[in-house]
């Protein structure tokens, strides 16, 4: 069974990985709102046809074009937020994430109650109702933006490098330890460079015009959520690795023991739009980095020398408040610092570089760690791996705290302020 939930839930990932490149051609050909109406509704279908699979190999390819729908989704939500609330999306962003939050606290007990009392399909059937409403509410509510279509053909050659590319090099990154995942990153690094080199020939006609980087304030945008869409990952990789081999805590104790990360993510997220009113962009953005980069710093002392709860709990309590005030901030300034009309090719390269954020430090941080722990040596050595690990952690916080400072300071009618120092 775990083989099976392996497959499918890798399955879900790279199909979703797979088509988000198309999202912003998808949405110039036929609009967000008919876009984001058609993947909710192919969404709601295959959560269904999930639960009437019949056989291992059906609910894997039921996932798969769950996966296909779903990765379009998000990126939708995101850009219809920039669309319609303008300077105020930190604001509106920070209370929509409440339910995303949520759902980590709440999930668990919701599917482990399924399982207890019901058949597992349920897990995926229980989608329909909540996908019918859903779809009704958007389809009442999102404004129309018909007018908004371009005709804008299809750069097939960008597509045939960029997905299958970011497919490979997410496959591959997590297979390091094995000779076929070593040569699906490298064939994924090398289709992503070929694609760059036709990208930056076909201009406005490639699949992600990389004329968007020249812009200053969306590059520093895009680095910033880079760096901390990936020290985010990381840290939900090493941390619970932590707890249960170094410390030798049970999967159940390691749950509770990150339930301050959540809290603090949660009481920060709706003060987003509070926050960036009034102290600016940068300030809150930066702020948060090295918030997120002192509390990491006490985890390198409990990797040495010894786990303490008292020291534990708010440390990752403020780590998770910084973490969550990065991310909003960086993602308001880059759709600010771009027309309207740019907005679907914006939201196309920001989701793909999150994307490519979380595996790429998260398997920077990983080697590091597995390098430390093959080293020969004793018990205490093999301890410091960790504080090694971490280590890492911090510098990486520390470049997306350098990243922050050089957001702009304030969101001004749709427009940034030019900088401080200019």
């Amino acid at each position: 069974m775990y083989t099976i939930e392996k497959f499918e839930a890798s399955g879900y990932l790279l199909a979703l990985t797979l088509v988000l490149p198309l999202s912003g051609w998808l949405v110039d050909r036929i609009g967000a709102k008919a876009l984001y109406l058609w993947c909710f509704s192919a969404f709601t279908l295959t959560s269904v046809l999930c639960g009437l699979a019949w056989s291992a190999n059906s609910l894997i390819a039921f996932r798969v074009l769950q996966g296909m729908s779903g990765g379009l989704i998000a990126p939708m939500a995101r850009m219809m937020f920039a669309r319609t609330t303008g300077k105020h999306m930190a604001r509106v962003v920070g209370f929509a994430a409440l339910p995303v939050l949520i759902a980590p606290i709440l999930g668990p007990a919701i599917a482990g109650a399924i399982l207890q009392y019901a058949s597992w399909r349920w897990l995926f059937l229980i989608n329909l109702p909540v996908g019918a409403l859903a779809l009704l509410l958007a389809a009442l509510f999102l404004p129309p933006d018909r007018d908004e279509i371009k005709r804008r053909e299809l750069d097939w050659v960008g597509l045939a490098l960029l997905s299958p590319g970011l497919v490979l090099l997410l496959y591959g990154s997590e297979r390091l330890d094995q000779t076929v995942g070593r040569l699906t990153l490298t064939a994924g690094i090398l289709l992503l460079s070929v694609f760059l080199w036709t990208a930056a020939r076909k201009g406005s006609r490639a699949l992600i015009d990389l004329r968007l980087f020249k812009g200053r304030v969306f590059s520093v945008a895009v680095i910033a959520q880079f760096l901390s869409n990936g020290v985010l990952f990381a840290g939900q990789m090493l941390i619970p690795v932590y707890l249960i081999q170094a410390c030798g805590r049970s999967p159940g104790e390691m749950g509770w023991l990150l339930a301050p990360l959540g809290l603090g993510m949660l009481v920060t997220y709706p003060s987003m739009g509070a926050l960036t009113m009034r102290f600016g962009i940068r300030r809150v953005s930066a702020g948060g980095a090295l918030l997120a980069l002192v509390a990491t710093l006490p985890l390198v002392l409990l990797a040495s020398r010894g786990l303490n709860l008292l020291v534990l709990a708010p440390a990752l309590f403020f780590r998770g408040m910084g973490q969550s005030a990065v991310g909003v901030p960086s993602i308001s300034a880059a759709y600010a610092s771009v027309d309207r009309g740019d907005l679907p090719m914006a939201t196309t390269s920001l989701n793909v570089v999150q994307r490519l954020g979380g595996p790429v430090i998260t398997t920077l941080c990983s080697s590091v760690l597995e390098w430390r722990l093959g080293v020969p040596g004793s018990g205490d050595l093999k301890a410091n791996a960790y504080a090694c690990a971490f280590v890492l952690l911090c510098a990486l916080h520390g470049l997306t705290l350098i990243a922050a400072s050089y957001l702009p300071l304030r969101i001004d009618h749709g427009r940034m302020d030019r900088p401080e120092s200019e």
